[in-house]
């Protein structure tokens, strides 16, 4: 079946047709009660009241209390009662009941006592037709001491009584039906309304407006669905933020090697080409430009890889991790010339561990370039490694300003954006502690920051022996 092609029916309509079928079949089985199980439920209602009077009467220790109970029972129950000896009859209880068939001489009637009288049986039920009133009747018979007790009881003419039942049954039905649609109205409007509201919102939050608000209701789980859509606008205005910020950043940060890289290309057209040291010197700058554009590139490309779930797999192998940050070290040789900037290491002589050297390098250097472009006035950058039982902890720290407390747990997010001013981004992105997050987490390796604000802060990770 084409799922395309089928017609979708709305939730109001849904729950209109659902609760006007349920009425439907409330309304059928009161018919069904009322009327079709009447009549054997008064049935077997009188019987039941003969079979009380019997067991009265058999539970009696005298004649003198028989009759009481006998008398007291007719009236209460509406049925007549005769006692006979042989066929003459020595008391009659409620002979003036209407359809009493034991104040007239009657063929059948008389032909059914005088059977009883004359068998063996104790008891015996007989169910027949009144003839002067035309409805069904059941008499009961038993025999007790020297005496026969006949007991008449008319299965009630109900005809009349179901009419008026039905009668109201069908004036019910209708107005219980009407009743039910105008409840399921109001229900399926009460329940459809809300939702109806949130899917327009969310609509129009999907096109982009993030201004939309999406109001409570008097109904928890639509309450419940206009939280969550409350909480992931809330993210999605944050996260659309973060990526303007980041686009500008990276816009920037492409254009500023792009345009150095340029000038100082046409300068060594136009000038230094001539000057052998001022034309190297110029080289060099449009090859830091260029590792500058290449780190950035690459930053991206590695985050967009880890969206799309395309990271390289770990390739483990041991190495030497003091011998690795020297080599890192050494690609700052420049800004320790020209900037000042003053790298403190402490490392062991050798530290041998098992990771992805590309990796773990990317980290350190990711870290190391963080502190740089963060550390306080007297340009110093901590690098110390140490060595706990078969673990080693390296440790990255800056003398800046610090981190606030509350954006600690953020500043890993690809989209954080740290308002604090500071120096030019020496030889970085921005991306790098997304980066350094990612390579951590695939080496399951712990790591997390610390911070006091005016002093500084500082990173670090440890390596699993």
């Amino acid at each position: 079946m084409n799922t395309k092609n089928k017609k979708k029916r709305s939730i109001q309509s849904k729950t209109l047709f659902y609760l006007i079928v349920f009425n439907v079949i409330i309304v059928l089985l009161l018919w069904l009660c009322q009327i079709s199980i009447f009549d054997t439920y008064y049935e077997k209602y009188q019987i039941k009241i003969l079979d009380d009077l019997v067991k009265n009467v058999k539970d009696s220790k005298d004649e003198e209390d028989i009759v009481t109970k006998l008398e007291n029972a007719a009236y209460q129950n509406d049925v007549c009662i005769a006692i006979t000896s042989d066929m003459n009859y020595i008391a009659k209880f409620n002979a003036n009941m209407d359809g009493c068939v034991f104040n007239k001489i009657n063929y059948n009637i008389g032909n059914m006592m005088n059977t009883f009288i004359n068998n063996d049986e104790d008891k015996k039920t007989y169910k027949f037709v009144n003839e002067d009133r035309h409805v069904e009747a059941m008499m009961y018979a038993l025999k007790y001491k020297n005496q026969n007790i006949f007991m008449y009881s008319n299965l009630e003419d109900i005809s009349m009584v179901t009419k008026v039942v039905k009668k109201q049954l069908f004036y019910l039905s209708i107005l219980a039906i009407i009743i039910a649609v105008v409840i399921s109205v109001f229900l399926a409007n009460k329940i459809t309304n809300p939702i109806t509201k949130i899917t327009k919102k969310a609509k129009l939050l999907g096109k982009g407006n993030y201004n939309v608000t999406f109001d409570e209701s008097d109904i928890k789980e639509i309450d419940d669905l206009s939280l969550t859509l409350t909480q992931a606008k809330n993210e999605l205005s944050k996260t659309d933020e973060l990526r303007r910020d980041l686009m500008a950043n990276v816009s920037h940060d492409l254009k500023t090697p792009l345009t150095m890289i340029k000038a100082y290309a046409e300068m060594i057209k136009d000038i230094s080409y001539k000057d052998k040291k001022k034309m190297n010197e110029h080289l060099d700058i449009i090859i830091d430009e260029t590792d500058r554009l290449t780190l950035l590139v690459n930053d991206i490309l590695e985050l967009s890889a880890s969206e799309a779930g395309k990271n390289e797999k770990l390739t483990l192998e041991e190495f030497d991790l003091t011998k690795e940050i020297e080599n890192i070290l050494k690609r700052y040789d420049i800004i320790k010339e020209t900037e000042q900037y003053n790298f403190v290491v402490k490392v062991p002589t050798k530290a041998i561990i098992k990771a992805d050297k590309k990796r773990i390098n990317q980290v350190i250097y990711n870290l190391i370039n963080n502190a740089i472009n963060y550390t306080g006035e007297d340009k110093k950058v901590t690098i110390k490694v140490t060595k706990i039982k078969k673990d080693y902890k390296v440790e990255i720290s800056d003398t800046g300003k610090g981190i606030p407390e509350h954006e600690l747990p953020l500043i890993w997010d690809k989209y954080y954006k740290n308002n604090k001013e500071h120096k030019r981004n020496v030889i970085s992105t921005g991306l790098g502690l997304s980066i350094v997050k990612q390579v951590l987490e695939a080496h399951n390796f712990e790591y997390g920051v610390t911070s006091t604000l005016n002093k500084g802060t500082t990173f670090y990770f440890t390596i699993k022996g």
